[in-house]
């Protein structure tokens, strides 16, 4: 009896379990009518193409995608006919016969509707292809830069990989913009983004809806562009070197520009490969200065090489003490002698010589040694100038300036590390005179003040670097603790040659001698211009008309010169 009861108990239990498993599936199938639902509800659609019947077929959302009057199929002539009409190349690559495999990734736009993402694949020996459709901002919004509304690099990357699938000769170029970090100190980083939204739209708007644009870096932008008519790059550079009016200031971008040449198909190379090939040829476009051009080439890749080393020499080069300050003279213009020196650093390189400032400080700045550079300058120029005021007392309240570097005012312990500096090496108050630009100060005007006041009292005295050049506002100027402005040596040398320079030099000099502030003119290369700026009532004179920056041994020989015969020797004429 049990065993009976047990029997029909597991019957019961098996015809339970099998109807479970049987009902499953079909609470889970997907049917027609779900799929064409769950479709509709993405704003999706799936597309069939049979070439040898000429027949597009759709189901899904096609009325959303711009797709409704060609639903539920349509010729490949009706398809092409709704793009847009700068859209309908890209029509016409869809439909284009592939091999088996071959996948479809295409952009494009129809009348009445947003541009939609193109994704398929070839199938049955290229009889027929088959895949998926959607708004691009449904699937693609993500992918885009925030700032510029371009795509960013990570989708760049994969887009143009895509692209490049297709045969034909390609054009990949990156412009990166001269001069961003300036922007950012100067406007600060909300108005210099506005340039940067700017520049990104002017560069969508340059270029057709087969090109892809894209912000690839902080200062960065690419296009990829099948190759054709006309000299890309300079389209670009057209595009985006036009003046902009940002809060107030008139700003005149300029971009330096790297191309790279590729084939596409089935052996197309690699994108990340092209795209740090045309970052290459912006490094050597930027050797020419603002506004350089360059193409890759296989030389770049020794010069890429040769970088690699340099950046390893160059930190050693601080452990080895063999970055050093130059000294270059600055004379009273009234007097005729060495009033002081400007420290410039220099690097002695064990197998290279010295290597030219413009190749080893931009480097030193992209390696964050620029602090490290500053402390180093400072605590080297002040133990010379120490020892040659003991030698030389008659040389009277001789000073040695050394420029702060980009953001070095923020640095924490700069005021401890000045005043520590001045006691070890017993300076007079004043004889350390440290020079600021006004990008460091317009950052963050408050702040700024407050170092700059720590500063003077730890017993430094304070120039304003390159003044006339930035964004100067005359209200904290007069507040500010200034001892010394310098006036920049191209205001200077065209003084003689341009009424608006003279101008400008004069003005500069009248508003420190108004604000009690000595004057200081760089770019002083021969007798005339000297003759010049103390007819203008300027204090001091600095440039190759006196002197080059010379290593401290002849720095020494030239202001024994000018304390034996009175004045520094002059250069009557610019060489």
């Amino acid at each position: 009896m049990t065993q009976r009861i047990r029997t029909t108990a597991k019957r019961r239990h098996d015809r339970v379990r099998t109807s479970v498993l049987n009902t499953r599936p079909r609470s889970l199938a997907w049917d027609a009518t779900t799929a064409i639902e769950a479709l509709a509800a993405a704003d999706t659609a799936l597309w069939i193409w049979t070439p040898a019947e000429d027949q597009m077929r759709f189901t899904g959302a096609t009325r959303s995608l711009g797709l409704g009057p060609l639903a539920p199929e349509c010729s490949g002539a009706a398809f092409t006919a709704v793009a847009i009409p700068q859209d309908r190349a890209l029509a016409e690559r869809i439909l284009k016969p592939q091999a088996e495999g071959s996948e479809v990734a295409i952009r494009l736009r129809m009348r009445d509707a947003e541009t939609c993402l193109w994704r398929g694949v070839w199938l049955e020996d290229g009889l027929r292809a088959a895949g998926v459709v959607a708004l691009e901002t449904k699937f693609a919004g993500g992918n885009l830069d925030g700032l510029t509304g371009l795509l960013d690099r990570r989708t760049f990357l994969n887009r143009a990989a895509e692209m490049l699938t297709q045969p034909g000769d390609y054009d990949l170029i990156v412009a990166d913009v001269d001069r961003l970090r300036r922007l950012n100190e100067a406007l600060g980083h909300e108005r210099a983004d506005m340039v940067l939204a700017a520049l990104g739209s002017r560069l969508s708007a340059a270029f057709s809806h087969d090109v892809l644009p894209a912000r690839v870096g902080e200062d960065e932008f690419a296009v990829l562009i099948p190759h054709g008519p006309g000299n890309p790059s300079e389209r670009l550079r057209q595009a985006v070197e036009q003046p902009l009016r940002i809060a107030g200031f008139d700003i005149y971008p300029t971009v330096a520009i790297g191309a790279v040449s590729a084939e596409g198909g089935p052996d197309a190379p690699d994108v990340a490969e092209l795209l740090r090939r045309a970052e290459l040829a912006v490094e050597q476009a930027k050797t020419a200065g603002r506004g350089g051009a360059a193409a890759y080439g296989r030389a770049l890749e020794s010069d890429s090489l040769s970088r690699l080393g340099l950046e390893a020499d160059l930190r050693n080069a601080f452990l080895r003490g063999e970055i050093e300050p130059f000294f270059q003279p600055i004379v009273n213009l009234n007097t005729g002698a060495v009033a002081g020196f400007e420290a410039l650093a220099r690097w002695r390189h064990p197998t290279r010589g010295l290597v030219p400032p413009d190749e080893f400080l931009g480097l030193t700045e992209e390696m964050g040694l620029m602090n490290d550079l500053g402390l180093l300058m400072m605590t080297r120029s002040a133990r010379q100038l120490a020892e040659w005021l003991k030698r030389h007392p008659t040389a009277g309240k001789l000073f040695c300036s050394v420029n702060l570097s980009v953001g070095e005012i923020e640095r924490a312990n700069l005021v401890d590390d000045v005043a520590r500096i001045i006691k070890e090496t017993g300076l007079p108050r004043g004889a350390l005179k440290l020079e600021v630009t006004e990008g460091d100060i317009m950052r963050d005007t408050a702040q700024a003040a407050e170092v700059l006041t720590r500063l003077k009292a730890a017993g430094a005295s304070l120039a304003l670097d390159d003044f006339g050049t930035g964004f100067s506002s005359l209200a904290w100027l007069a507040k500010l603790p200034f001892d010394t402005l310098k006036i920049d040596r191209y205001f200077v040398l065209t003084m003689d040659k341009d009424e608006g320079s003279a101008k400008i030099v004069k003005s500069v000099v009248n508003l420190g001698r108004d604000l009690s502030l000595e004057v200081v003119a760089e770019g002083v290369e021969n007798a005339d211009l000297a003759r010049l700026l103390l007819q203008a009532q300027c204090h001091y004179g600095q440039g190759f008309g006196y002197a080059p920056a010379l290593p401290a041994q002849e720095a020494e020989v030239y202001l024994n010169e000018s304390l034996a015969d009175g004045t520094a020797p002059l250069k009557t004429r610019s060489a």
